[in-house]
């Protein structure tokens, strides 16, 4: 349910605003346990995406660091060789 929350700080190109709202959207889910509110909870729900897209988009622009920005693609990268490594991993347990 969580895939979408990833790190977001110290990447170069920074954060876009759908990925912080994925994040948030995420994380409201997880928390209220909906994919999906109904509709007496729908306003609420809405609400605590919205609090949270504000409140991660603050968290961001606030946090400082000396480390050199992390490149997108060759994190994509190593996710990738860790997913092959685990899946060929199980696959030879079998």
């Amino acid at each position: 349910m969580c895939r979408n929350i990833k790190t977001l700080h110290n990447f170069k190109p920074a954060a876009t605003d759908e990925e912080i709202r994925a994040s948030s959207l995420q994380f409201v889910r997880k928390l209220s346990g909906f994919t999906k509110p109904s509709k007496a909870n729908e306003l609420v729900f809405n609400r605590a995406v919205d609090q949270v897209t504000q409140a991660a988009n603050e968290l961001l622009e606030s946090l400082v660091t000396n480390a050199a920005p992390r490149d997108r693609a060759d994190e994509a990268a190593k996710a990738r060789a860790r997913t092959a490594e685990r899946f060929r991993s199980a696959v030879a347990e079998r």
